[in-house]
């Protein structure tokens, strides 16, 4: 039977050789129909049929279609590198599709810093992004080796996890950043010298200049249109930029705003205002959200906040319990004070507005699923879907009482590639790190969860933390934590639809159900049907947004 409806102007049926849904009632299909920008029907080409659409495009016939990625965790300073040099150990793709090689070495940092240099203005600032000098088994990173590269010039390396800075002397003295400076973060040597390591936010701020232009790079259309090609060109159709400053600074929110109505801008973006100020402040901050929440479209969403309550495992800055590090000195850092925790979420909670807060370690994961106890004690919300992002170190009890409260996790599974080695043993040893990014434990215990990338903390491409989720590989061929490794249809649903459930989005997308946006990742091959250790090799075409395609400029 033929429904009655007549057909529409712009409706279409693409046709594939498999769509998977990531909708368990109706897992896969041949064909889908499109109406205004959202899903008609899904199942076969006689199904879409049905609806009276006679307009069928068969250029993806040969291809996989499957339910959009959803990256839950990522930023819009992924963009940045269209105009901030990449120096980051992997090479990797830049958001124009291009391909950067990666530094192996102090000594070849220094030297792409020279000839940055050698056509930069003296006196004009040198920033460079991506640097982790964990992979090096040379001495660490100081001003020394970047006065080598200039004195001429302020240089600030910002390391790949945006929790750590290294600045060269011309920036200490720039800044009178000299020994017993009582600004926390800041590192000194072994004769109480600052060595230009600047930890932390509190600490990179003393740089003023150098990182506002990090600031000023980001915001900017340029930036925003670029992460939008690079969410795209890894087929990821919704994006969270999960942390910026909107709520201060109106000209960020409506650079985002604009930017995202363009026609060709390419990905959903869930923008995630972070937590920043004073308990007594937060009321106004709720009050900003819900404001700019009026203003937003279907390209541009505010489903959440984000607190951030620590730095990274491999910059040694985040929270942990005990034994604390395996090698190397501890600088575990609260950014926020934990007996305020309570006080910043409570404005939030009774308001309605689900929290993303980032914990790395184990101790501040406790702090913040305490507190939600705290809170769901005082205001009753059976929905909130609060989530702790990386819990790359929850523990498994921690894991239980917060499924019991109605959490979820966002694994940040990627570091078992990036970092797997360092962290089994540099950082926090074998055992914890064989049971880091948790995902086996997770869907044991019964947990919600998905994973994300923190892009470009590493490259934004939900295949490549699909593939670290199910074979927990390193660069040299170890598998750490082989029992929290998962099954790619698993990994699949983490990547999509548990991603929009997480930011309160799974009504609109994460999978291809009727009446959902027509959000679609364009796949050359099944990552169901490739080789597990080949599910990162899968090519992505591009993506279908709201119904429209959009092809990947990236290099192969």
């Amino acid at each position: 039977m033929t429904s009655t409806q007549p057909p529409h102007a712009g409706d279409v049926i693409y046709t594939a050789r498999l769509i998977r849904t990531a909708n368990p009632s109706q897992p896969t299909a041949t064909a889908i129909a499109v109406r205004d920008g959202k899903v008609l029907s899904v199942g076969t080409l006689e199904d879409c049929q049905q609806w009276g659409i006679t307009t069928i495009d068969r250029q993806f016939e040969d291809k996989v279609l499957t339910a959009g990625f959803v990256e839950a965790h990522s930023h819009i300073m992924t963009g940045m590198y269209s105009n901030i040099p990449y120096v980051g150990w992997f090479g990797r793709h830049m958001p124009d599709g291009s391909w950067v090689d990666g530094v192996k070495s102090t000594d070849e940092l220094v030297q792409r810093l020279a000839s940055i240099a050698a056509t930069t203005e003296p006196g004009q600032p040198i920033v460079v992004s991506g640097f982790d000098p964990i992979y090096l088994d040379t001495e660490r990173l100081s001003c020394h080796h970047l006065d080598e590269a200039t004195t001429q010039h302020p240089v600030f390396v910002f390391h790949a996890s945006g929790h750590l800075a290294t600045v060269n002397s011309f920036i200490l003295q720039k800044y009178s950043i000299e020994a017993g400076h009582p600004a926390p973060g800041v590192g000194f040597d072994k004769n109480g010298q600052p060595n230009g390591e600047l930890r932390e936010p509190a600490a990179m701020a003393l740089a003023r200049d150098e990182f506002r232009l990090i600031g000023q790079v980001v915001f900017s259309l340029e930036t925003i249109g670029h992460f939008a090609n690079a969410m795209r060109n890894a087929g990821i159709t919704t994006a969270a930029d999960l942390g910026n400053n909107f709520h201060a600074k109106d000209e960020s929110l409506e650079e985002v705003l604009n930017a995202t109505r363009i026609d060709s801008f390419h990905v959903r973006v869930a923008s995630v205002p972070r937590i920043i100020g004073g308990p007594p402040a937060m009321h106004e901050f709720v009050e900003k959200v819900q404001e700019a929440r009026t203003k937003t479209h279907d390209k541009m969403h505010i489903p959440v906040v984000k607190m951030v309550l620590d730095g990274s495992i491999q910059g040694f800055t985040a929270v942990v319990n005990w034994p604390g590090y395996f090698t190397g000195e501890d600088h575990g850092l609260f950014l926020l004070p934990p007996e305020q925790v309570v006080d910043y979420l409570r404005p939030f909670h009774q308001a309605g507005i689900g929290i993303h807060c980032h914990c790395n370690g184990s101790t501040t994961s406790g702090v913040f699923i305490d507190a939600i106890e705290v809170l769901l004690r005082e205001h009753a919300w059976l929905d909130h879907r609060h989530t702790i992002t990386h819990a790359q170190l929850i523990t498994q009890a921690q894991m239980r009482k917060a499924k019991n409260l109605g959490m979820s996790a966002n694994f940040f599974v990627n570091h078992m590639w990036f970092w797997g080695e360092q962290h089994r043993d540099i950082t926090i040893g074998p055992d914890r790190a064989a049971a880091m990014n948790p995902c086996g434990t997770a869907d044991r215990i019964g947990l919600q969860y998905a994973f994300h990338s923190d892009s470009p903390v590493t490259p934004a491409n939900q295949l490549h933390t699909m593939w670290a989720a199910v074979n927990r590989a390193t660069p040299h061929g170890d598998v750490v934590g082989p029992a929290e490794r998962i099954d790619v249809n698993r990994a699949f649903h983490a990547a999509t639809i548990d991603g929009a459930y997480q930011l309160h989005m799974d009504h609109l997308v994460g999978s291809l159900e009727v009446g959902k946006y027509a959000d679609m990742t364009v796949l050359e091959q099944d990552p169901y049907e490739v080789d597990a250790m080949a599910i990162r090799d899968v090519q992505v075409w591009g993506t279908i947004l709201g119904g429209v395609p959009s092809k990947s400029t990236a290099q192969r």
